[in-house]
């Protein structure tokens, strides 16, 4: 994912501020001055996000959320009250049917540390370490309804499946039962493609694609966008087709996981 747009991206930021109404933002952190700092840098920057809220507990997090409603909540990993409590909040409010979107910030992008921020309901994961503008990316992606993780969380994420996943989780030999229209969408999927891209790509309608997921889900026997990635990863590697190919997701893009909706 690259960290920085190009000449043209202020014009396209300033575009998008323009576009509806902000984004209401819950920033939680283990710290005051980190959720202050973070919520300054929101407010000068030219996308569309307005912080509501801030939390730096477990408890402040659910208050928050249940007072303002956000449209986000950025969550560090570890909150004042533990190290996994902004996680285990994530999962909580997973568990309650909130509609707020979670995004969790997290130190080290490890495939265990990847996974269990998407067991806890996140719609997206980013590092500590990345640039502030890729978070505000990242909040713009998610709020579109789309799950943010980059392609090196995504590898790391693939190698951890591949060690820790039963055999009938990757398996690729059903790969036969899908037509040729099914084996293009699950390339496609397979280079972070949305189901608005590949609808333009091949020529069809959303719902079309939606359904072509549907089938496909159901003949390789699997249940996400995650896991056909996964699939399409290990058929590549069986069939010795990475060359000339992109991997699971493009570098410079963010990947959309969700089910098709």
């Amino acid at each position: 994912m690259a960290g920085k747009y190009p000449s043209k991206g202020s014009a396209k930021r300033v575009q998008l501020a323009k576009q509806g109404p902000p984004i209401t933002t819950l920033v939680a952190e283990g710290s005051q001055m980190g959720c202050q700092l973070m919520a300054s840098a929101f407010a000068q920057s030219s996308y569309p996000i307005r912080v509501t809220a801030l939390a730096v507990d477990s408890l402040g997090v659910r208050n928050a959320i249940k007072q303002t409603q956000p449209d986000v909540a950025v969550i560090g990993a570890g909150l004042k009250d533990g190290p996994t409590m902004g996680l285990k909040t994530a999962r909580e409010l997973c568990v309650s049917g909130s509609k707020t979107k979670v995004i969790i910030l997290i130190d080290a992008s490890t495939g265990a540390m990847v996974i269990e921020a998407f067991r806890a309901g996140a719609h997206g994961i980013i590092g500590r370490d990345e640039p502030f503008e890729t978070l505000c990316k990242c909040i713009y992606v998610v709020h579109q309804g789309q799950v943010w993780i980059n392609s090196s969380q995504l590898l790391g994420l693939i190698d951890y499946l591949i060690q820790n996943a039963p055999p009938s989780t990757v398996s690729v030999g059903s790969s036969n039962a899908l037509t040729k229209r099914e084996e293009d969408i699950v390339r496609l999927i397979g280079e972070g493609m949305t189901n608005r891209e590949i609808s333009h790509q091949l020529n069809l309608s959303e719902n079309t694609v939606r359904n072509y997921l549907f089938r496909i889900f159901n003949k390789v026997g699997i249940s996400s966008r995650l896991e056909l990635a996964l699939y399409e990863y290990n058929r590549r590697q069986m069939h010795g087709i990475s060359e000339g190919h992109p991997g699971p997701i493009a570098e410079s893009r963010s990947a959309s996981l969700t089910r098709p909706a």
